[in-house]
């Protein structure tokens, strides 16, 4: 069987499209398959996703159609990993792990008409430094740190956010008509975590199997704040509808689980498991947590310790299943399924889907045998889900249901073996 160098030739063929639209906001699937590569190895890839995530609000709220959402993205990735002797490696990886791109254009729900939209943009990147210890050819046990910065903007807008756009604490009462809701500019910042992990490999038979645990990320970060038309009684004060201050930001902790082995000539089965600890995620930034702490205890929110900007009720679980084959010494491909469980039902309206199953196919060209051009495409069916604003979270409370809606991912990598 020609499974010692068909190892390399199919796991080269994944392409970066593994978590594209996975659940909350994860987007990259942090993979640390290149540094497991043997030898000295780079590679450079992008992906390029194109959802389509659109909903119905409920009658409270108009029965409109909300539009097509979702924005269109892409993330880079890069990898480095050098064989320094034969029982040390060290590898630099780059990626960008979580992210958000969405704007509402369509019901009053999420717009209005003088203040804009309801929008929200999140952008991570991660630069993890890795190093190796393979006491034998079999095993591999490592370890590193890991540099993130973080950034993004939120804005909130229409009827689903009234309860941020005109309640008077001293009145006490909710408004009746649609105001400007809130504006947060998070600034970016930059933090430090950590990674470990072990792998296993039988290369004679292409088997290789790894687990890698990533820590979470404690973030610092100064918010700017804006509640155009909110007064929110503080220690007994009115304060001032604009303020900057800092919120702590912890990007989740995950496990990722990859296995591959040969099952006839020329052919490989792969599978690759993830769980990211969403449910333990919120963002409450600080004047929006005091608004949320006094709108809560009104009767109409029945809130009374307040509520997040963005909460999740569930971990994320998610998994990929698929074969490779070596066509000949130049072409290879594989298929893949994906299905990933979402991070709960209802969801925030900033991310109004729950979970995917997918579709994949890759292909891959080897001009010669220390170098590669890869291509891929996945289709995703996206789960439907009940969206709710941040003040509903725990509660049946719903704005939209949005349903039937799917997404395309493109992949390309280059990888060179020096």
């Amino acid at each position: 069987m020609k499974l010692k160098a068909l190892s390399t030739a199919i796991i080269l063929a994944a392409l970066p499209t593994a978590g594209a639209f996975a659940a909350a906001l994860d987007r990259s699937g942090q993979s640390i398959a290149a540094f497991l590569q043997p030898g000295n190895y780079f590679e450079a890839g992008i992906s390029v996703l194109d959802p389509n995530v659109s909903g119905t609000t409920n009658a409270a709220y108009g029965n409109q159609k909300t539009g097509d959402m979702a924005g269109d993205y892409y993330f880079p990735s890069a990898a480095l990993k050098l064989q320094l002797t034969d029982n040390f490696s060290f590898g630099i990886l780059y990626d960008q792990p979580f992210g958000a791109d969405a704007e509402y254009t369509q019901s009053t729900a999420f717009t209005h008409s003088s203040q804009g939209n309801t929008s929200v943009e999140v952008d991570t990147q991660n630069l993890s430094m890795i190093v190796g210890f393979q006491p034998t050819e079999n095993f591999n046990f490592y370890g590193g740190g890991v540099y993130q910065t973080v950034k993004g903007n939120v804005a909130l807008r229409g009827s689903a956010y009234s309860v941020l756009g005109g309640y008077h604490p001293v009145a006490g009462a909710l408004p009746s008509t649609t105001l400007p809701g809130y504006d947060a500019k998070i600034g970016e910042d930059s933090a430090v975590g950590w990674l470990a992990g072990a792998a296993f490999q039988i290369p004679d038979i292409a088997l290789k199997a790894s687990i890698t645990y990533r820590s979470e990320i404690d973030h610092k970060v100064a918010i700017e704040e804006t509640i155009p038309s909110l007064a929110v009684l503080s220690s007994g004060a009115i304060t001032a509808p604009y303020s900057k201050g800092q919120t702590t930001i912890t990007t989740p902790q995950s496990v990722n689980l990859d296995f591959q082995t040969g099952v006839m000539a020329n052919t490989v089965a792969f599978a690759n498991l993830r769980w990211v600890n969403w449910k333990d995620f919120a963002i409450r930034p600080n004047e929006f947590g005091q608004a949320a702490n006094v709108l809560g205890k009104n009767p109409t929110v029945n809130q009374p310790k307040g509520f997040d900007l963005v909460a999740y009720t569930d971990d994320q679980i998610s998994a990929t299943v698929g074969v490779g084959r070596k066509f000949n010494e130049k072409w290879a491909g594989n298929a893949s399924v994906g299905w990933d469980s979402g991070a709960g039902n209802p969801v925030s309206t900033l991310g109004p889907t729950e979970g995917y199953w997918n579709v994949g196919l890759g292909l891959q060209f080897s001009p010669a045998p220390n170098y590669f051009i890869a291509g891929g495409v996945k289709y995703f069916m996206l789960g439907d889900a009940d969206a709710q604003s941040g003040s509903q979270f725990n509660t049946k409370g719903t704005v939209a249901e949005f349903e039937d809606n799917d997404a395309w991912a493109y992949g390309l990598k280059i990888g060179y073996k020096f």
